[in-house]
């Protein structure tokens, strides 16, 4: 949620400061803004909208300079409007301030300050900031940032200038990821490696409570008692085609068809000599003898791999996995102890509610793997164990083989945790392994053959609602499937245990409703076919997805079928959900929608 820029050096910065959001419109936002040192006065351009309306306005205005900060907003406290977009200034425009993040203690702050004079024009807890860091100002405004972190409760990145310092930039994080970008004779800050990558390809990653004080010269970083921290340099590796379209129309095309390559780089990479290497955990013996149980902890489309993750850690190796919404776990005195393992998983290793679970769960003495995509980010950092999916740069809000990926990761976790236990043989612990390492070329397959999907989406994209059905597995895929129809194309889907239908939600069905229903569990196909029959006898239309195997099987209940290479159960999800992804995307184009950016949503959830 919300982006971050800014820039100090020899460039004219109002460009830098534009093609960097551009760059972090992919987080979600309803407005933008910039703020430039100019004519030694901060001068401020913000608007309700898209970037095309913030540039508009500069196209009107002469904005110079060599340092300034810009932000995309996306609204927490007051309306989307230009009045409580970013940046906020001090009252005597000395201060501009970007935040990404919520201040939980701004009403009480906000009434210290009107006591003290400062008047209020905005809705936003933001502009709290830029009077309090004015009211601590005493000529030394990294001292001033500092003890406004000390006054301040909640999340937040920083980002401030000061006209009375034309040759620094001060920035500051707590629970809000920051980077700083390090060039020659310029340096910058950013919420996302992509706003920068174009610029330098060395960073330093920000740490909770620290604040950095940036010249075109260097930077450096600071603890809250004023003592400098040393930080090593981190090099990105990959290139800035990895956050470009590259021919495609949009980035969840780009994005889905990537899958393949992102499952390989995050399986191949770990299995050496047909073993199962994990490369950044080690789990003893005598821990996984003990542990009682297994907690799964995550958001939105990382929430619904981990509920496939129950699933393959309980059957292959066997012990009780409980799943949790993250925004849940920490509120409801959850019962942990140091002989359970907890599995926090998020794409960007930032997403607040993860990161406070996993700190509820640190605390209570569980040992945490995390299973994130970003090198480096908080929940990386703070965990135990970290096992890295190689998904690379995923842009569009409505992720896609970061989910494929994810999945990739549990089942290299289960295998190599089953065979810990030994609850596997050897013969079967290899079979699975070559089972795994297949999953590339069918997802390819999947996407080879797509225009069967295009069509159904064609036919279909003017539904009102839309039900998926699955069991087992399938349910933990159809609650994915649902979501990534509901979040780009608007139209109301909900997912249902197929055994369920007749305990109340089979009232819904009518002449007409679309109901989709991954098939992929072998054992389970009979009671799957009975459900279908259930509904199809009122009314609904019904698009099936199934092995080759079960092709025939299935066209003589669905309406259409969509089929995925025959392969072990346990591994269906990670090809099937690829059918239910395109099938959203195609039925979000055909509406017009804006699929990269879905309205209200964001890429990155930094506020709970």
């Amino acid at each position: 949620m919300c982006g971050i820029v800014g820039y100090i050096g020899e460039r004219d910065v109002t460009p830098v400061l534009v093609n960097g959001l551009k760059k972090l419109e992919y987080r979600g936002y309803d407005s933008a803004g910039i703020a430039v040192f100019n004519d030694s006065r901060i001068s401020v351009v913000k608007t309700k909208g898209r970037l095309s309306s913030l540039e508009e306005k500069l196209c009107n205005i002469k904005l110079h300079g060599h340092m300034g900060i810009g932000h995309t907003r996306w609204a927490t406290h007051g309306e989307p409007n230009d009045v409580n977009s970013h940046p906020h200034l001090s009252n005597n425009g000395n201060i501009a301030v970007v935040h990404n993040g919520i201040i939980e203690n701004y009403m009480q702050l906000k009434d210290f300050l009107t006591g003290k004079g400062y008047e209020f024009i905005s809705d936003t807890d933001t502009e709290v900031i830029a009077h309090l860091i004015d009211y601590n100002y005493k000529g030394d405004i990294l001292k001033a940032v500092m003890n406004t972190m000390n006054d301040v409760e909640g999340a937040y990145a920083l980002g401030v200038i000061c006209s009375e310092y034309p040759d620094r930039i001060i920035a500051a994080r707590k629970d809000s990821p920051l980077i700083v970008g390090l060039g020659k004779n310029e340096n910058f800050i950013a919420s996302d490696i992509p706003a920068i990558l174009e610029h330098t390809r060395d960073i330093y990653i920000l740490e909770d409570k620290e604040v950095v004080s940036i010249t075109a010269d260097g930077a450096e970083i600071f603890n809250l008692l004023g003592e400098r921290v040393n930080r090593d340099v981190f090099h990105v590796d990959w290139d800035v085609s990895s956050a470009e379209k590259g021919g495609y129309e949009h980035f969840m095309m780009k994005e889905i068809c990537e899958e393949p390559n992102a499952i390989k780089a995050t399986i191949s990479p770990r299995i050496q000599n047909n073993q199962i290497v994990l490369d950044k955990f080690h789990i003893a013996d005598e821990f996984i003898k003990n542990c009682e149980k297994i907690n799964i902890i995550a958001c939105g489309t990382a929430y619904h791999a981990g509920v496939v993750g129950k699933y393959i850690i309980e059957k292959l190796a066997r012990i009780s996995v409980e799943v949790d919404v993250a925004s849940e776990f920490r509120y409801r005195d959850p019962i942990i102890n140091e002989k359970q393992l907890t599995v926090v998983i998020s794409q960007s290793g930032e997403t607040l509610d993860t990161l406070m679970a996993m700190r509820e769960a640190k605390k209570r003495g569980s040992r945490i793997i995390a299973i994130v995509n970003v090198v480096g980010s908080s929940i990386a950092r703070e965990a135990d164990d970290v096992l890295y999916t190689w998904a690379g740069p995923e842009i569009a809000v409505a992720s896609t083989k970061a989910y494929n990926t994810q999945l990739a990761a549990l089942y290299l976790f289960a295998l190599n945790l089953a065979k810990q236990k030994g609850e596997l043989s050897e013969e079967s612990y290899q079979c699975h392994i070559t089972e795994l390492q297949k999953l590339p070329q069918q997802v390819e397959a999947v996407l080879g053959d797509r225009e069967l999907i295009q069509k159904f989406a064609y036919e279909h994209f003017n539904a009102r609602s839309v039900f998926f059905i699955g069991r087992s597995m399938d349910y933990a895929l159809s609650m994915e499937g649902s979501l990534k129809l509901k979040e780009i194309s608007y139209i109301h889907s909900e997912a249902y245990a197929g055994g369920e239908l007749k305990h109340g939600t089979i009232a819904l069905i009518e002449e007409g409703t679309l109901v989709v229903c991954p098939l992929t569990q072998d054992y389970l196909m009979e009671k799957m076919i009975s459900n279908i029959r259930e509904i199809k006898a009122r009314g609904a239309v019904v698009l099936a997805i199934t092995t080759q195997k079960n092709e025939a099987a299935i066209k003589e209940v669905a309406d259409v079928v969509i089929t995925i290479p025959d392969m072990d159960n346990i591994f269906a999800p990670a090809v099937a959900v690829t059918p239910m992804q395109l099938f959203a995307y195609y039925v979000s184009v055909m509406k017009g929608n804006d699929v990269d950016k879905p309205r209200n949503l964001a890429k990155s959830v930094t506020v709970e």
